[in-house]
């Protein structure tokens, strides 16, 4: 700290250099060359005394000049000139050391060659003693300038970078540190440390204090300079736990600048600060590391024909980016949202260029066009995650929900066994339990038909070999209709940020983990099973509201409560309450065991339903729904008579 004032003064006193992109190379070999000449009249007089120096200094220096060819050279064989001096690293000082050294060695031998062929009186060169102080004071001496000249511009750049602590001492600490201060154009300045461990406290790292994580640590930061906090990624995990001191940091208006909770580091390779970004809200809620089987999902994918329907779903459209890494021999992708689906396209096209990628915009209920599909590209596995999935839309709607969720279902699965595809996958969702809305409903009605075909094909009913399997998950952060979404549009108009109910509370996952169980459930699901995942603590969603609030630094941004919505559940459930799990070889996946039903009646049910959405009777059509699904029943709408 005591540098920074000089560092300061150097700064507006140096602006002709700043102004450059760097000094030419001829500069810096006569800036490294007139060290070395200063620091050998400095030798002779620490070797001889001052008397000495003036009496003989014709000699002397005649005799350094005639060494300073000699480390030019030597300068020149190390490239010790040719860097930028302001970004010197220890490789650069190391290399200095070297060509100083090689330089003394050669001043010595010519040295002691003139010395047979000239008096001494006339060429005075450096003997062993002082050719040793000369090489040491004049590395120290290009050591320093360069240090100086690094210091002095870090201080020029760095006028709009913030003052950071970084929280983690070890690994990860140390490799954003490397990184913030190697940058050209700097961003972050290190100011601190922040360890969980006592014994660091009030030691120093890399010239910046330790201080220790405990209660009042985000004041102390902010009375230091302190503006932001970088996370190390080995410290994710407990900073997420931490909610105290998220919030204290908060309250601080500190910024705290995290690893993506979708990225991993694997603890070995080379750190960057640029991986990070400002925290979010996802990267705070509960939620423990996913981890699949990685070799058998590329064991079942590579080199298969794979078909994804609603692609351009932000379900779909991760799936299929997912699925891509895997290598299949052809992508066929299904959606008929016209633009985001030119938007995976392009970016198939830019990320997979050397994969057969076919983007296809159409409706899942057209069943010629789905034929057509089918019988061109035989797909071997198919993901199904088309749907309409809005509660209060489908509410609405109850006709299209069941012509595009359920007989869209039916139209697949059913070319599925005609075209003898492998494995067939259906997204569904945890509002197909005990559902209480039209969509939840739908999807109940798709995982029925799904299991009881499969059950037809075990017991030879219908001829095929396709395994159908269904995997159900709550909400997924970022997804159409996730309420983050909107939450961030309503903080930025500041406010009000509408909850339905202060006591409603939701699962989240991360659509690139929730698409990664959706893979791993594929892989191990044998036909029939209907996959739950674990969704992990439930999150309250005025809670989640304040914390966003709070993270966006908003002022005087108010929560309202709306009341519910038409079919909202204020609990989602996972599984109906007359079933039961079973787990499964991976911790997050279960199996549900759900009432089964019988493939004809499955069919007819369908009919029956698909006749009535033909009236566009909103009634009757729901009338249909309670009656295959007895254990749906409305919540706040309109179809509450229905139950009574």
């Amino acid at each position: 700290n005591q540098l920074y004032p000089f560092m300061n003064y150097l700064q507006k006193n140096s602006g002709w250099y700043f102004t450059k992109k760097a000094l030419p190379y001829w500069c810096v070999l006569v800036l490294d060359c007139a060290i070395v000449a200063l620091c050998g009249l400095l030798a002779f007089y620490l070797e001889y005394g001052g008397l000495f120096v003036v009496n003989h200094f014709l000699p002397i220096s005649f005799g350094l000049v005639c060494c300073l060819p000699l480390f030019a050279i030597s300068f020149h064989l190390f490239h010790t000139y040719q860097g930028i001096i302001r970004y010197s690293s220890y490789v650069d000082l190391f290399r200095i050391a070297k060509a100083s050294i090689v330089g003394g060695v050669f001043s010595y031998l010519l040295g002691r060659l003139v010395g047979f062929l000239v008096d001494d009186a006339i060429i005075l060169f450096p003997d062993v003693h002082s050719l040793l102080i000369m090489v040491g004071i004049s590395t120290s001496g290009i050591w320093v300038v360069r240090m100086m000249v690094k210091a002095s511009f870090e201080v020029y750049r760095t006028d709009n970078a913030i003052p950071v602590a970084i929280y983690g001492t070890k690994a990860g600490g140390i490799s954003l540190a490397n990184s913030i201060k190697s940058v050209k154009e700097k961003q972050f300045i290190l100011r601190a440390f922040i360890s969980d461990g006592r014994e660091m406290a009030g030691s120093y790292l890399m010239g910046q204090r330790v201080y220790l994580n405990t209660s009042g640590l985000a004041q102390t930061l902010k009375e230091n300079g302190v503006q932001g906090v970088l996370v190390s990624p080995l410290k994710t995990e407990l900073l997420r736990k931490n909610q105290t001191m998220v919030d204290e940091l908060i309250r601080a208006d500190l910024k705290i600048f995290i690893m993506p909770a979708a990225e991993e580091w694997d603890g070995k390779s080379n750190l960057s600060f640029t991986q990070l970004h400002e925290i979010e809200i996802e990267d705070l809620l509960p939620r423990d590391k996913i981890e699949v089987d990685m070799e058998a999902i590329g064991t079942m994918l590579t080199g298969k024909c794979i078909l994804i329907t609603g692609a351009a779903g932000s379900i779909g459209s991760e799936i299929s980016q997912q699925v891509a890494q895997f290598a299949p021999s052809e992508l066929v992708l299904i959606d008929q949202a016209e633009t985001p689906m030119h938007n995976v396209r392009l970016f198939m096209q830019k990320h997979h260029s050397q994969l057969k990628v076919w983007t296809v915009v159409g409706s899942i209920t057209n069943e010629k066009l789905m034929e057509q599909i089918f019988a061109e590209h035989q797909p071997d596995y198919v993901f199904h995650a088309a749907a309409y999935k809005h509660v209060p839309m489908m509410e609405d709607n109850p006709a299209v929900a069941v012509q595009n969720n359920i007989y869209g279902t039916r139209v697949i699965a059913d070319l599925a066994v005609k075209y003898h595809t492998k494995k067939f996958v259906m997204i569904s969702t945890d509002k197909a339990v005990n559902p209480t809305n039209v969509m939840g409903c739908s999807k109940r009605i798709c995982e029925i038909y799904c299991q009881s075909l499969n059950q037809a094909i075990v017991e030879g009913k219908v001829k095929g070999i396709t395994q159908f399997v269904t995997t159900r998950f709550g909400n997924v952060l970022g997804s159409n209709g996730s309420v983050i979404p909107l939450f961030k549009k309503q903080i930025h108009e500041g406010g009000p940020v509408t909850v339905t109910h202060p006591d409603i509370i939701r699962y989240f996952m991360l659509i690139p983990e929730a698409c990664k169980l959706v893979l791993e459930a594929g892989t191990m699901g044998k036909g029939g099973e209907i996959f739950v995942f674990d969704m992990g603590e439930p999150v309250r969603i005025v809670d989640l509201a304040q914390r966003m609030i709070t993270l966006s630094h908003a002022q005087n941004v108010k929560i309202e409560f709306t009341g519910l919505r038409e079919g909202e559940k204020l609990y989602e459930e996972v599984l109906n309450d007359k079933e039961d799990s079973i787990p499964t070889i991976h911790p997050k996946i279960m199996v549900a065991k759900v009432r089964e039903y019988d493939y004809a009646v499955a069919c007819a049910n369908e009919e029956r339903l698909l006749e009535a959405s033909n009236t566009f009777d909103d009634m009757a059509i729901v009338q249909v729904m309670k009656e295959i699904v007895p254990e749906y029943k409305s919540m706040a709408s309109k179809y509450n008579v229905l139950d009574k």
